[in-house]
């Protein structure tokens, strides 16, 4: 007997007489389960990351719409003091809203007041002290199935949180602690298990998988691995027999890659599994496959049978990828019709630039289309399903100007799809790069843990594709053309909303939270939060109230620095990171934040700085610069170093980096660092600091000069 009709409408009377309830107070949150998670109809709770299960990221609620958009006002806030880069999605159950903040922080507020109701701290300070780290301060969010919200931390810990009460019900340790993988993405909770991947391809020779664990006990149900690995220990199922026939040399000495980081996507209809998986490690293919190949499964969304782990079928975007083209970006379920006939798709616009549209019953292509500026193919062959690549895309013949550059055409930063206009909305970058690998011995190279190492380097390309950065673009998946384009001037805008009402909700790294016309791009509302937007928007319905609510707090890989980064002006601690929540009759009064501001090089004349030694601390700076940015330009997801008294001293400095007395604030240890490299960076910081400050004070002069 088919029950599935009569678990449904059970689920929704369930829902609806829930929803339904005066009653501001949080109640004891209900078992949420895969029909929970589905319904589309649902208004009152945002369930899974994308919202339910589809990851469409849209909602049917029309009470806020582009009639009185504009009416939008603060309702709540909640000021978050230690925090800094803030990218989560928050979840809403029964008018509880769970989020996590920096160092894995997990926080439950009533959802109509942003009263706090309990913390988690899964204490990632204590758990990366005195051990090698590599990781991130960051993560994109939480899942909930059972009365059970599920973290995943920065040192690879899985955790099961009782929903109600905020405290630990079982951990699970993802990974080996010792080895150079880390976690920023959010776990995915479907069928009883929760499924979790992990970060790490630049930092060392990894081989990417996934594992999934009973979300009752913690137990591992299952393991996939992305990449075979050494044959002659055997390969753990035929998949992986499969994918190292398209792997050449010696690739498992390199590991391979493919690390699933973000885009786990469960379709509750056909009971299959998504993921995308992530890129090669190294990047160049000469390396790790020099005669080639495709290399299952990089790059690819892989279907599995989510109770086994069983491979499926798969679709790979970039064969022997050689570019940072993961495909972990969403992926997005949806019923399109397409030349007269029904087609259960998938919609998936990875970093490559190709915008695909795959049947996910069978994982055929059919169409792919570029939707951002692509010159390493000239187009996707729908016979094959493959690009056909550029001449001398891959750098064979020399230094090559290649666009998307390796922060891709789309990056993590979330699309949604609104089924009413048929679009999807894309936060888009157009940038480029150049690619030369002349000064590596392709055949000796190896990455080294914790040392890392792509085997390419990246220059300044001789142009850029356009004159602004970035775009709202809104596709059109049906014909693959563009509906409409908003340029925008700076680059790492956040994740977008899409809703009945008519609209498209995007925060932008310059601090404006908008809502544009979603079938024309008009802009209907602007509103500054200020700071730097990098989390998406989600919205919910309690008590006859249409909530809009987003976590402010510039973060992510782009908010580590470089100059660009710098410009924006969110300086690390120097603004309060908060919670927001928005409504048609909002009359809360939020305190106005700093204006950006740019922390100033410190020049210490009796420093004397030496040029061997800060040559030498520009090698070892190799291994901060993912926190503390490129050429030294701090964004604001740690302190500028320029412009920090702490290297100033050297016992304070060797206290900090090697003894790791800042573990608490995210400051990872590095105990194997000998006093002579300590010094070496030391003279480095000088160097930059003197070096770089006439670009502050030109910077501090046109600021004044523009105000």
């Amino acid at each position: 007997m088919n029950t599935k009709p009569i678990q449904h409408l059970l689920a929704l009377l369930l829902l609806f007489s829930i929803s339904s309830c005066d009653n501001d107070v949080p109640v004891q949150p209900r078992s949420i389960d895969d029909l929970a998670i589905a319904d589309e109809s649902n208004t009152s709770d945002w369930l899974a990351y994308g919202r339910t299960h589809s990851e469409q990221r849209f909602s049917p609620l029309a009470d806020i719409n582009t009639d009185n958009v504009s009416k939008l006002q603060v309702d709540w806030y909640l000021d978050l003091p230690r925090d800094v880069g803030l990218v989560s999605t928050p979840l809403v159950v029964d008018g509880v809203l769970y989020f996590t903040g920096t160092m894995n922080v997990v926080r439950a507020v009533n959802a109509t007041s942003g009263e706090l109701i309990w913390e988690y701290d899964p204490e990632v300070g204590k758990a990366i002290s005195k051990k090698r780290q590599i990781g991130w301060v960051h993560n994109r969010g939480l899942t909930f199935y059972n009365g059970k919200v599920f973290a995943a931390t920065w040192d690879g810990r899985l955790i099961a949180i009782d929903a109600e009460t905020g405290a630990e019900i079982w951990t699970a340790v993802t990974f080996d602690p010792q080895r150079s993988l880390y976690i920023t993405g959010a776990p995915k909770a479907f069928a009883g298990k929760v499924l979790i991947g992990n970060g790490g391809t630049e930092n060392g020779p990894t081989r990417g998988f996934v594992t999934a664990y009973d979300a009752e006990t913690g137990e591992e149900a299952w393991k996939f691995y992305i990449v075979p690995g050494d044959p002659a220990k055997g390969f753990e199922n035929k998949a992986m027999q499969m994918a190292a026939k398209t792997w050449t040399g010696e690739w498992w000495k390199h590991g391979g890659g493919g690390n699933a980081w973000h885009g786990f996507t469960y379709d509750e209809e056909l009971d299959v599994l998504y993921i995308g998986t992530g890129n090669g490690s190294p990047w160049n293919r000469k390396i790790r496959s020099p005669e080639g190949g495709d290399n299952l499964f990089l790059c690819s969304i892989v279907a599995l049978n989510p109770h086994t782990g069983e491979y499926l079928w798969h679709y790979q975007t970039t064969p022997g990828e050689t570019w940072d083209y993961n495909s972990n970006m969403d992926i997005v379920l949806a019923d399109l019709t397409i030349d007269g006939e029904p087609i259960k798709a998938i919609l998936h616009a990875p970093k490559n630039g190709f915008f695909y549209v795959i049947n996910r019953e069978t994982g055929k292509l059919i169409s792919a289309e570029p939707f951002a500026d692509v010159n390493w193919a000239t187009h996707i062959d729908t016979n094959t399903g493959k690009p056909v690549e550029a001449p001398n895309a891959r750098y064979e013949n020399g230094p090559v100007d290649i666009a998307p550059n390796p922060w891709g055409a789309h990056t993590w930063h979330a699309m949604s799809y609104n089924p009413q206009t048929g679009l999807a909305y894309i936060p888009t970058l157009h940038q480029s790069v150049k690619f030369s690998d002349e000064s590596f011995d392709l055949a000796s190279w190896q990455a080294v843990e914790f040392s890392g190492g792509i085997g390419v380097n990246m220059l300044a390309p001789d142009r850029q594709p356009r004159d602004y950065p970035a775009s709202l673009q809104a596709w059109d998946p049906v014909r693959q053309k563009l509906a409409w384009s908003v340029p925008q001037d700076h680059f790492w805008n956040a994740g977008t909303l899409t809703t009945a009402g008519n609209l498209v909700f995007q925060g932008r790294s310059d601090g404006k939270l908008l809502a544009y016309d979603a079938r024309t791009g008009e802009t209907r509302w602007t509103f500054d939060v200020g700071l730097g937007i990098s989390a998406p928007p989600i919205t919910y319905q309690l008590n006859g109230k249409q909530y809009l609510v987003l976590l402010v707090g510039f973060g992510g890989g782009y908010a580590r620095g470089g100059w660009e980064a710098y410009k924006l002006g969110w300086a690390y601690r120097q603004h309060t990171r908060r919670l927001l929540a928005f409504s048609l009759d909002g009359t809360a009064e939020v305190p106005a934040l700093a204006p950006p501001y740019f922390p100033k090089p410190i020049v210490d004349a009796e420093f004397v700085i030496e040029e061997a030694k800060a040559l030498q601390g520009a090698t070892e700076y190799w291994k901060c610069f993912n926190c503390h940015g490129s050429d030294m330009y701090a964004g604001g997801m740690a302190p500028d170093l320029r412009a920090s008294s702490v290297p100033l001293n050297q016992e304070t400095f060797a206290s900090v980096v090697r003894d790791g007395s800042l573990n608490l604030n995210g400051m990872p240890a590095f105990p194997e660092i000998t006093d002579e490299q300590l010094e070496a960076l030391r003279h480095f910081i000088r160097h930059r600091a003197k070096q770089t400050l006439p670009e502050y004070e030109e910077l501090i002069a046109g600021k004044a000069h523009l105000q």
